[in-house]
């Protein structure tokens, strides 16, 4: 039966969501109504057709158990569904039992499912192992490659199991670098990494950095913190939501019985979860979340995605807008914005695209081939509260299974333009034309007219930044097109096989309205399937670095998160082996800010698959100084502009060992998937006095300039004052070894 297929009870499903929309009109409480609706479309979506309902499928399977009694064939395919059904809703030993227990059939009356029984029972025995040790006895070096020190498994028997079986499978079929892969990872799980892995088996040097470019390792301080909280695949912030001049972290799980989570910096080492006092943890789902000002109040408010990856009718989800109130509370007011609709999605991106000083909101949906049209949508903002959707009006109605949007002024017109990423072979550039003769607002696809239309693999995570500081916005875009599976590909790439999969592609403007391929010569042009994924400046030398969470469902994509260095805006070196980011489980939401205060960039990150048995814990790597480069950190404030300055193009000028160079960045939470803080933290390098800031306001196109700033300090900025007010806050010990360096100096600052 096909695993997509919908489900019978459509019907009630409409007539659910429906009567839930109805109760919209007589109700004051649209949160609790909101709420209602996400849990009746989680009570229709238990059905055996939902790929990520594994409870579904195990009462199914034991239902056929009955009706195939007696026929052995049909008996075993039962139970090998079912074993695989168990390994998704986190039930290992069961999984391995009863695949050991069909094992032996497998290999003798079945023979034809010898392959496929043998990759189940390999993976079920290795994700037992890492439930014994990585999950039940977790630390901070669990799953980190290379595993080493309390990360070596204590209990090392399923490990041992997937060592026979993996090497059972290249025995029969020696091509399979799948489960080489594997097999080497479960040797480095015990400790036997390399000395014992079989010669002919062997990927070398999986623990070593060979980049030339080595790192200071971080730390991951998530479990002395608490935040380290085991969930599904979700979102990531990185925020000061309730304006006390520090980081706030916010989360989401995709699943519909998986809540969100608010992380409060109490300014004092320390977080507490806020989740139910704040009402966020009353909204369920969401594979991503972002932040914004919708309402230019100044507090920032969350913008939740969900349905991503769901077939339909399981995807229909409706996305949610939650007001930050003030007082530490948000409330859900989706369908007084004119917001609500019912598309899989976890791609959109807040910009001000009529230049109004409002924020305005593009979503790219998911359409899959031959089903049903989710369109992307295109919302200008009111001033009141509410959106107007204008997406045929502008040009915008495509329908793509789009996996990752970014908005950035790509040719320096003063429009901000939007770049589509998706699990097709389509990529979509759009031009924004502005606000035409007759007051309607229009985007152009100069896809091929750039020199984007070349790139035909699947792709999800992209961004646009300005990579090499010369003043023009490049792309950034990951493949995430395996060949035959991703630790394949992973596995191929590391043995330096050529393989079809997809790689990083980097794409540097050309001034012109077109851009170049330069993966290769920037030396990423490899196997990285990102899923999560962010930039920032982990080494305060002025050039952005990027860490990519990697993975996808399927539990054999056991590949290690990435993080690259920006290696003087030439090229990238994977630094990911000595910096102890190389987390194996899955990576999705990736924050990079400052979090500690101490001048320098930390790593969050939301870990977890899209299963139940494919939680794990979060990650906050903590950045123990890279250098003595020194920095600058600005917050924002529009005016005539939207009141966060998204969107905003800033440029640091600075002598560094007596040569003036200059580094540029736009105001935007990052990435498309994760959301870093919007306050600027900018690295300078050696440089002893910032020369000049210049700050070109989005919206209004005002420019301020301000000269001889000291370095090592944070400023806020006002569209329109032309003095900086300095903010003090305290350098936080989250238990890494914070340098304590002092976050304000009092500035000489000479503004024009």
């Amino acid at each position: 039966m096909k695993l997509f297929e919908l489900v019978s009870g459509r019907a009630k499903y409409w007539i659910l969501l429906v009567s839930g929309l109805m109760v919209f009109a007589c109700s004051s409480d649209k949160s609790e109504e909101m709420v209602k609706i996400l849990a009746k479309i989680h009570q229709e979506s238990f059905k055996r057709t939902n790929p990520f309902s594994p409870k579904a499928e195990i009462a199914f399977y034991d239902s056929m158990s009955t009706l195939a009694q007696g026929n052995p064939y049909k008996s075993f395919i039962t139970d090998f569904y079912k074993a695989n059904a168990y390994l998704k809703n986190g039930e290992e030993t069961k999984a391995v039992t009863l695949l050991e227990t069909i094992l032996p059939m497998a290999l003798t009356k079945f023979q034809g499912n010898a392959e496929r029984t043998l990759t189940s029972l390999g993976i079920a025995s290795l994700r037992l192992a890492e439930r014994q040790n990585c999950v039940n006895n977790h630390t901070a070096e669990s799953c980190v490659i290379p595993i080493i020190n309390t990360g070596i498994h204590k209990i090392k028997g399923g490990s041992r199991r997937a060592i026979e079986v993996y090497e059972t499978i290249l025995s029969r079929n020696p091509s399979d670098y799948e489960a080489q892969w594997l097999l080497n990872i479960a040797y480095m799980t015990i400790g036997e990494y390399p000395a014992k892995v079989p010669a002919q088996y062997l990927i070398p040097d999986l623990d070593k950095d060979k980049s030339g470019y080595d790192l200071n390792p971080f730390t991951d301080v998530a479990p002395g913190l608490n935040l380290n909280l085991k969930n599904k695949a979700g979102g990531t912030i990185l925020e000061d939501f309730d304006n006390d001049g520090y980081l706030d972290i916010v989360i989401s799980d995709l699943g519909l019985d998986g809540s969100m989570h608010y992380f409060k910096n109490n300014a004092n080492n320390t977080f507490s979860d806020v989740s139910e006092k704040s009402g966020l943890s009353r909204f369920k789902g969401g594979l991503n979340i972002m932040q914004t000002d919708y309402n230019n109040d100044g507090f920032i408010d969350i913008f939740v995605l969900r349905g991503a990856w769901m077939p339909d009718p399981f995807g229909k989800q409706p996305n949610s807008l939650l007001k930050n109130n003030g007082n530490g509370t948000f409330t859900d007011v989706t369908i007084d914005s004119g917001l609500y609709s019912l598309h899989p999605t976890q791609a959109g991106v807040w910009r001000d695209f009529n230049n109004d000083g409002w924020l305005d909101l593009f979503i790219g949906n998911e359409t899959a081939n031959m089903g049903e049209m989710h369109g992307c949508e295109l919302y200008i903002n009111n001033k009141n509260g509410t959106f107007t959707d204008i997406t045929i009006d502008a040009g915008c109605d495509l329908n793509l299974f789009i996996k990752g949007v970014t908005a950035g002024d790509y040719d320096n017109d003063g429009w901000q333009d939007i770049f589509i990423s998706t699990h097709q072979e389509t990529k979509v550039l759009l031009k924004n034309k502005g606000v035409q003769k007759n007051g309607k607002l229009k985007f152009e696809d100069v896809t091929q007219a750039s020199g984007l239309s070349e790139l035909r693999n699947f792709t999800f995570p992209t961004w646009f930044w300005d990579y090499d500081n010369d003043g023009w916005l490049d792309i950034f875009v990951c493949g995430y097109q395996a060949d035959h599976s991703m630790a394949y590909s992973v596995a191929t790439d590391a043995l330096g096989i050529p393989n079809r999969g997809s790689k990083m592609y980097l794409f540097k403007n050309n001034h012109d309205g077109t851009f170049r391929d330069v993966s290769v010569e920037a030396g990423i042009s490899h196997s990285i399937f990102a899923m999560g994924s962010n930039f920032g400046d982990i080494d305060n030398d002025g050039y952005p670095d990027m860490y990519l969470g990697t993975g996808n469902p399927d539990y054999q994509s056991l590949v290690p998160n990435k993080l690259f260095r920006n290696i003087g805006g030439k090229k990238f070196a994977d630094a990911t082996i000595s910096a102890r980011v190389g987390n194996l489980q899955k990576g999705h939401g990736v924050g990079i800010s400052d979090l500690d205060n101490d001048g320098d960039q930390d790593i969050f990150i939301e870990v977890g698959g899209a299963y139940p048995g494919d939680s794990y814990n979060n990650s906050l790597y903590l950045n123990p100084g890279q250098n003595n480069n020194r920095w600058i950190k600005l917050i924002l404030e529009g005016k005539r502009s939207n009141r966060l300055g998204i969107g905003a193009r800033i440029k640091v000028t600075f002598k560094e060992n007596g040569i003036s160079r200059s580094v540029y960045q736009d105001l935007s939470s990052g990435g498309s998937f994760g959301s870093s803080s919007l306050r600027r933290e900018i690295g300078i390098g050696e440089a002893n006095i910032i020369d000049e800031i210049s700050i070109i306001w989005p919206g209004s196109g005002t420019k301020q300039v301000f000269r001889n700033i000291k370095p090592n300090q944070l400023l806020k900025i006002t569209e329109g004052n032309n003095k900086p007010k300095e903010i003090n806050i305290k350098t936080l010990n989250f238990g890494g070894d914070n340098k304590n360096i002092p976050i304000c100096i009092t500035p000489a600052v000479k503004a024009i």
